[in-house]
């Protein structure tokens, strides 16, 4: 039975960008929130050190909105650590996951945020279910993401094709109940999906188009992060229940 609206938590959502010197990419990707997102929103953009080029930006632009915050990482330089400290600033209410340069289609955001409030623990936004699209990035990153995801979908019935994808909502709540082990990279969202599936948590996707940075720094060491990605294919055939 869906969750009614009054019945969820109707915190706004709370919107996590880590950044990585940005200062071209994220004032298009904080105007593009602006402009797609119906939902009342704010955003936190989390650095990793005072020298990135994103920080004077971000402070330029939050003089005049109170939507925009600025967080500094304190467990070390890297996206999984940005990724935990603003999981941590968040208290209560749904919180959603967006990469600074552009890549994720934000027109799908209201839509996850409403089948958070039907009663989902994560919506997927989903590159490899029907509607979905990848464009550009390296065909060995794209094709290996992709068996992932629809392996897990068809063996393990794990309901979402794109478990690797970082365009995520999570229902802070079970987010905040489960231990992050992963120690580098991108491979949070991978651990987060898996921990929440067996734990018997509800996953919903909604297809979404990716499209690969048209400038700025890339940070994804695919052979150095594989080995964490692997660890949690793995981990997703434990029996329900047998988590951290």
């Amino acid at each position: 039975m869906a969750i009614s609206k009054k019945n969820r938590d109707n915190t706004k959502l709370n919107i996590i960008v880590p950044v990585f010197n940005e200062e071209k990419s994220f004032p298009k990707t904080y105007a593009a929130i602006k402009k797609h997102v119906k939902t009342p929103f704010v955003v936190t953009a989390v650095y990793d050190f005072d020298e990135d080029t994103t920080v004077p930006v971000v402070r330029k632009l939050k003089k005049n909105d109170r939507r925009l915050k600025l967080l500094k990482n304190t467990l070390g330089r890297g996206p999984l650590n940005a990724l935990k400290v603003g999981f941590a600033s968040v208290k209560s209410g749904p919180i959603l996951v967006v990469m600074a340069d552009l890549s994720d289609d934000l027109n799908d955001v209201d839509k996850m945020v409403e089948l958070y409030q039907e009663g989902n623990d994560i919506v997927a936004g989903s590159r490899y279910v029907k509607g979905g699209k990848q464009l550009g990035g390296p065909l060995l990153k794209r094709t290996m993401s992709r068996i992932a995801g629809v392996s897990l979908y068809y063996l393990r019935r794990l309901p979402t094709h794109d478990v690797t994808n970082n365009f995520k909502l999570y229902n802070s709540r079970k987010l905040n109940n489960i231990e992050i082990e992963s120690t580098q990279g991108f491979s949070i969202a991978m651990e987060i999906t898996v921990k929440i599936f067996l734990a018997g948590g509800k996953i919903a996707e909604v297809p979404t188009t990716w499209k690969d940075r048209t400038e700025g720094e890339a940070n994804f060491k695919l052979w150095s992060w594989l080995p964490q990605y692997m660890r949690w294919y793995l981990y997703a055939f434990r029996p329900k229940g047998k988590i951290k």
